[in-house]
């Protein structure tokens, strides 16, 4: 699917602006540090969605996503501060129990370390502390590895994941002859902590 990212594949470190401040909790033993993002991080939330594939919003989304959905969002900062990776999702204004996830980026010099699934599981623990019971999210039918991702998630919160199509072609415009794929809908819950035995190297 265009607005999700799987970090399986390596490739060369891409640029992500000035080093920000060095700000929040514990760092992972890699460095990495997954946090709120904060109003500053929209810039390098926009240079992620870019440099890793996603469809692109204007500078002025990511800015405004960092300001209003920052509490349903996380950031992924390296030793030194630099953006690494994030997740954009909110809680559905009409299913208040339900955690949509809009985007996952992950730097391209960053991939093959599971960081998608580590900003995942982040995202899971901090929605689930809120009482939020669901997570979705739509994927394309031939992103196999956004649907592992999923589904690997799913078991790792013994729970299940639902599939159900939800956009067709007609849903998108078609100006450029093609059109935007299907995409189609999981619906993953009722959400519980994760089980980190049950994660393998083949997680993404």
């Amino acid at each position: 699917m265009p607005d999700q990212q799987t970090d399986d594949e390596t490739s060369a470190v891409a640029e992500t602006g000035d080093k920000p401040a060095v700000v929040g909790g514990p760092a992972a033993s890699d460095g990495i540090r997954l946090e709120e993002p904060t109003i500053t991080d929209g810039p390098d939330l926009w240079r992620l969605a870019r440099d890793s594939g996603l469809d692109i919003n204007s500078p002025y989304a990511y800015t405004l996503w960092s300001r209003d959905f920052a509490a349903t969002s996380v950031i992924a900062r390296d030793s030194e501060g630099y953006a690494r990776g994030f997740v954009t999702g909110f809680a559905r204004p009409a299913y208040p129990e339900t955690y949509f996830l809009w985007q996952v980026g992950v730097d391209p010099g960053f991939r093959g370390r599971r960081l998608a699934r580590r900003m995942l599981d982040h995202i899971g623990d901090r929605i689930a502390a809120r009482g939020l019971t669901h997570l979705e999210a739509t994927v394309t039918p031939d992103n196999a590895a956004s649907r592992a991702l999923f589904e690997s998630f799913a078991r790792s919160r013994e729970c299940t994941a639902v599939w159900s199509p939800l956009f067709g072609r007609e849903h998108f415009p078609a100006d450029d002859g093609e059109g935007h794929e299907p995409e189609d809908l999981v619906r993953i819950g009722p959400l519980g902590r994760p089980d980190t035995d049950r994660s393998t190297s083949a997680d993404i």
